[in-house]
């Protein structure tokens, strides 16, 4: 499959090409793949001698499953944040009127 004059083989490689200023364009099947919009930020890494990008909206998710295993399932922390937030209200409404 070829995109944009690129080659496309059938392994998890696409040949790009650093332009004069040190940009490369990341080809449209990757991009769809990453579900990268245009503003979307990226994130790279070297390891070892790979380049590796990834969507500052994966890592985020990846991170939020990582830390799941040390919630309980039947605890809900938005509820517990609106209970702070509630109690917080009351609080100040009490400040306030004295």
């Amino acid at each position: 499959m070829a995109i944009n004059g690129l080659t496309v083989t059938e392994s998890k490689y696409v040949k790009a090409r650093l332009n004069e200023n040190g940009r490369i364009v990341i080809p449209a099947e990757i991009r769809q793949k990453l579900e990268l919009r245009p503003g979307d930020i990226v994130l790279l890494s070297v390891e070892d001698d790979v380049l590796k990008i990834e969507s500052h909206r994966a890592r985020v998710r990846r991170i939020q499953e990582s830390l799941r295993q040390f919630i309980p399932q039947e605890r809900l922390l938005s509820d517990e944040l609106i209970a702070d937030r509630r109690e917080e209200s009351r609080r100040e409404t009490e400040e306030w009127l004295g």
